[in-house]
């Protein structure tokens, strides 16, 4: 029998730009394209992807670090980019409108082999969007910018094969940190961003045994550390492969299975 897989890697991840590559052995996708043109081909090129594979990119919000390399990389490549229209507004992004696809929540858009759906996150942008991204009866799930875990959060979470979720804070390093009392309250209030415990207390509580891989996403450079954040999931003693994504370069890319082999 054969065994379908997916391919994912995060070419960047954190406030300096995030951008995430999953694909099957013909095609793939990118959520967001915060970083450039030549610097999102000169990562895949040495991961071994090809942009011919890539055939649209999915947008989650607005904010800069998802949207900036956009323009150059879809004029350069031609290819279709997911959207809604708030999030197109909002972002004032410069796009032919033959480029312009829309998306709605929860209603899946096929691209090849793979079915990409998205659901609404808190987060403080105009229209945000986390995406589950499946072939057969692979999930992955790409959940970052997210202020609290809602009831969809948790749902998808539970069908994952795989996730980027986002583990962007420490609350004592937040807290003791030296961003003002606004910023600290912005990432912290709700609409902001994941920390540590949240992301940990989702993966405790949800994680589906056959989860294999965990690449925890949006790092703060101010108020996280890689090795705490890696060790904080990794004492949790589960089979799940836990993955700390840079914000400065690429990670391996990893073949996600229903089954392993």
């Amino acid at each position: 029998m054969q065994i379908m897989s997916l391919y994912i890697t995060s070419l960047n991840s954190g406030s300096n730009g995030n951008c995430y590559y999953i694909g099957n052995e013909t095609e793939a996708i990118l959520i967001d394209a915060g970083i450039s043109c030549r610097e999102t081909e000169k990562r895949m090129t040495r991961l071994g992807l090809s942009m011919s594979r890539v055939k649209a990119i999915f947008v989650s919000h607005e904010h800069t670090d998802h949207i900036k390399g956009i323009p150059v990389i879809i004029r350069k490549h031609q290819l279709p980019v997911y959207i809604t229209p708030d999030t197109m507004t909002s972002g004032r992004l410069d796009i032919q409108e033959s480029l312009i696809r829309r998306f709605i929540s929860y209603e899946p858009v096929t691209i090849g082999g793979l079915r990409v759906t998205a659901f609404p996150k808190l987060h403080d942008a105009v229209e945000p969007h986390s995406f589950m991204v499946s072939s057969a009866e692979v999930n992955i799930g790409i959940f970052t910018d997210i202020g609290a875990p809602c009831e969809q959060l948790i749902h998808h979470f539970k069908q994952c094969h795989a996730a980027f979720l986002e583990a962007n804070y420490d609350e004592t390093m937040l807290e003791t940190g030296r961003y003002p009392y606004f910023l600290k309250n912005r990432i912290r209030g709700g609409h902001g961003h994941l920390s540590n415990t949240q992301a940990l207390e989702l993966f405790r509580q949800h994680r589906p045994e056959y989860m294999t891989h965990l690449l925890l996403s949006h790092l703060s450079r101010d108020n996280n550390n890689p090795e705490l954040v890696h060790q904080l999931f990794a004492q949790e003693g589960t089979d799940t492969e836990i993955v700390v994504a840079s914000r400065d370069q690429e990670t391996s890319v990893f073949r996600v299975s229903a089954k392993n082999v």
